[in-house]
């Protein structure tokens, strides 16, 4: 995956060298500032308008420590960590150049799925133990295994017990011998520990930059990953409607007081029963929209 999102020389994104430089870059990042919901909107329409390359560094520069937080839960499957940052921050740019602030959310909501995207395609390319390219579920599977087994406690090394395997099993939607496989597969890679001591100058450890100082609005939705995706869904699908269409839709179904058709009859100069055929044909589009973006997606690695 490569990125020609362009971005300013003087205020590059800092370099990724070899994983022991990772503590240097983890510091440098922070310095960055992060953007006010104003700020990113200026910029992003200034992006969008004009290719602006400062408005673009800016709105990359901002999200570095997102791609940092994203591509530290994914050091378990044994890839160099300066390795899935890179990755991400392709990711990142992608979505940048590709956001419309228009629709409503914030980049690093519509970011997110792009940087997970590139850095799970990467892990994909690189284990060649596991041959998982075939089958969404199975791609599920080698991205969520790891979690469900801290869930139900099943931390020990070698085969999951039968229990395990079957709860498993049906939790993702795949067959048992499946989970029993790709266990021993990954169990091959091994883990990197939340505890290991990181290098070169400075101290601490790498569950230490797992958490920011400043809590981001980034953070609060990723503890709700599958809301925050339905959401983007049913935002970008919105756009799809015209002014009319959205309006009646969202004033009929999307706020907590829904108007009356009498009221939007009024509002529109239009029969009641114009206002009951519009609303049902926004849903009707609304649905669609949504239906082929989830299906289009589903090319992609499975969202952990």
């Amino acid at each position: 995956m490569t990125s020609n999102l362009p971005v300013q020389k003087q205020t590059s994104i800092p370099a990724l060298g070899s994983e022991a430089g990772l503590n240097r870059y983890l510091a440098e990042i922070r310095k960055f500032p992060l953007l006010a919901p104003e700020q990113e909107y200026m910029l992003a329409k200034r992006w969008q308008a004009h290719q602006d390359p400062e408005a673009a560094t800016k709105l990359v520069t901002s999200h570095l420590r997102l791609v940092a937080r994203i591509a530290m839960g994914y050091r378990g499957y044994g890839l160099p960590v300066n390795e899935l940052i890179a990755e991400g921050n392709i990711g990142l740019m992608q979505g940048v150049k590709k956001f419309d602030p228009d629709r409503g959310f914030r980049l690093a909501t519509y970011a997110m799925w792009w940087i997970k995207a590139a850095i799970q395609e990467y892990i994909l390319r690189s284990w060649s133990l596991v041959k998982i390219g075939t089958t969404a579920a199975q791609k599920k599977l080698f991205f969520n295994l790891r979690r469900l087994k801290g869930k139900i406690g099943a931390v020990e090394d070698g085969d999951l017990k039968p229990d395990d395997v079957k709860q498993i099993a049906t939790t993702l939607g795949v067959a048992e011998d499946e989970v029993v496989s790709m266990n021993r597969r990954m169990g091959m890679g091994g883990d990197a520990s939340l505890n290991t001591q990181m290098r070169e100058e400075g101290s601490g450890e790498w569950q230490d930059w797992l958490a920011d100082d400043t809590p981001l609005a980034d953070e609060l939705l990723a503890d709700d990953e599958e809301r925050s995706q339905r959401h983007a869904l049913l935002v970008e699908a919105m756009a799809t409607l015209n002014e009319r269409e959205r309006d009646i839709l969202t004033r009929r179904r999307l706020i907590d007081e829904a108007e009356t058709l009498e009221e939007l009859s009024q509002h529109y100069g239009i029969s009641r029963e114009r206002v009951r055929q519009i609303e049902v044909r926004a849903f009707e589009k609304l649905a669609k929209a949504m239906q082929q973006t989830a299906t289009e997606r589903r090319l992609l690695p499975e969202q952990v």
